[in-house]
């Protein structure tokens, strides 16, 4: 088994630096090199990187007229992106040697993707609490709050995404919605869900199954509906997508039936999906754990505080 290569550099606000492996090819310098191969970077970017001393080597920092070096690795850190400061907190459910629960607010993406690197539940759970190798078991929806589970101990991460892999994980949802009386509930849902890659939107469609919800209705009142989700199965936005087919959309669902825009600093409408348990056997110790997540979804106390801007 190779030995993963230790970063020559440290991390930076909890993310470790970007590696590339050198192709087998002829460039005159590493700068020559980057200048292909990074298309969406400035090649002036690229050369200041270089001049700054920004991207190493194993045996150092890289100047400008460095020469290339096929199968070689070089590491750097990335440029941010401006990102829109998420204002809501991060809630610690459970934490122990290896493991930790957390409860995410609605608009904080899971782990760093595109315009989120920073405004991330991971990046900021690494720099506050002083763990740089904290990884995900599994992922939640940006727009989506509750239950997120992190291993701190890296050597372990396997054995909990497995979990979830083999579904071995239960996992329990609550969402407001539209009330309709003539909805037969409760009711298990069965579909095909296909999500085409960079299409925002996911889609059922003819075919066999691959996506099962069960949907149960808790109360009703004033046209709204909470609604208990039991997802048997873990596709892309299936939550969201089952209650919209089935003429409750949702509220504050940006993305089904209609799509629409919202810009990432609009912190109002959060999606009233709450991911509320998480049930499973700890693969380490044989015990039976079951986290529930302390928030509430706005929009059910009080529909006009769900709206608003907040403080």
């Amino acid at each position: 088994m190779r030995r993963k290569l230790r970063p020559p550099i440290p991390p930076r606000h909890g993310l470790d630096p970007a590696r590339l492996k050198l192709p087998d090819g002829e460039w005159p310098t590493l700068l020559a090199h980057l200048v292909d191969r990074l298309p969406r970077v400035s090649p002036g970017r690229i050369e200041q990187m270089l001049r700054e001393e920004r991207i190493h080597g194993t045996d150092g920092p890289l100047g400008v007229d460095t020469p290339y070096a096929p199968g070689s690795f070089i590491w750097f850190h990335r440029d941010l992106p401006d990102e829109v400061p998420v204002p809501f907190a991060i809630d610690v459910v459970h934490r122990d040697e290896h493991l930790l629960v957390v409860d995410k607010p609605h608009f904080l993406a899971t782990i760093p993707r595109g315009q989120h690197i920073l405004e991330t539940t991971l990046v900021r759970l690494r720099r506050d609490l002083d763990l740089p190798h904290l990884s995900p078991a599994h992922r939640l929806d940006r727009v989506t709050a509750g239950l997120v589970m992190f291993v701190i101990t890296p050597e372990l991460r396997g054995r909990y995404q497995t979990l979830f892999r083999d579904r071995r994980v239960h996992k329990e949802y609550e969402a407001i919605a539209p009330y309709d009386p003539a909805l037969d509930l409760p009711r298990t849902v069965r579909s095909r869900i296909v999500k085409d890659r960079g299409v925002l939107a996911a889609q059922e469609v003819p075919g066999e199954p691959n996506a099962e919800t069960y949907v149960e209705l808790l109360e009703h009142r004033d046209g709204l509906g909470r609604y208990r989700l039991v997802p048997s199965t873990g596709r892309t936005h299936q939550l969201r997508v089952h209650l919209s087919g089935l003429g409750v959309p949702i509220l504050g669902d940006d993305f089904y039936p209609v799509l629409r825009e919202k810009p990432l600093g609009d912190f109002t409408k959060p999606l009233q999906l709450l991911a509320k348990v998480l049930d499973f056997d700890d693969p380490l110790t044989g015990a039976h754990r079951r986290f529930t997540s302390g928030r509430r979804l706005s929009a059910w106390d009080d529909l006009g505080a769900w709206a608003a801007p907040p403080a």
